[in-house]
């Protein structure tokens, strides 16, 4: 698995699957969304085997490290095989995906403009 001795941090989020597209992953670094060693990271960035990252994607928060280099994307278990997740971490992100999914949605109700026959009712009702 383990591709030359330093992989760009970009590539190996993508290849981890952490990102579906080597640009979402560039973004996500970009934005300080991921962190390297407690500190923020350049994409281009060399990771190593034994960095540990946090990565940020939506209000979920991932806590890994590295465990092996790979520059291709390969399937969900190769992906899983390149880092070990903190099982607080993962304790902590199961327990907010339990609580998103149980919350009521805020959504708006509203069904936008009225209808036609809805309008000639509410000018009835003005007495229009």
């Amino acid at each position: 698995m383990s591709e030359g001795s330093h992989v760009r941090l970009d590539r190996w989020l993508w290849a981890a699957r952490f990102f579906k597209t080597r640009a979402l992953a560039a973004a996500a670094v970009g934005g300080g969304k991921v962190e390297v060693g407690g500190a923020r990271a350049k994409r281009a960035k060399h990771l190593v085997v034994g960095d540990r990252l946090r990565i940020r994607r939506g209000p979920f928060e991932y806590v890994v490290v590295v465990r092996a280099l790979s520059e291709h994307r390969g399937p969900p278990a190769a992906a899983a095989a390149l880092y070990l997740e903190d099982p607080e971490g993962k304790r902590l992100r199961e327990r907010l995906a339990e609580q998103l999914r149980v919350a009521p949605s805020l959504r708006y109700e509203g069904k936008g403009r009225p209808t036609k026959r809805e309008r000639r009712e509410i000018e009835k009702l003005r007495g229009e």
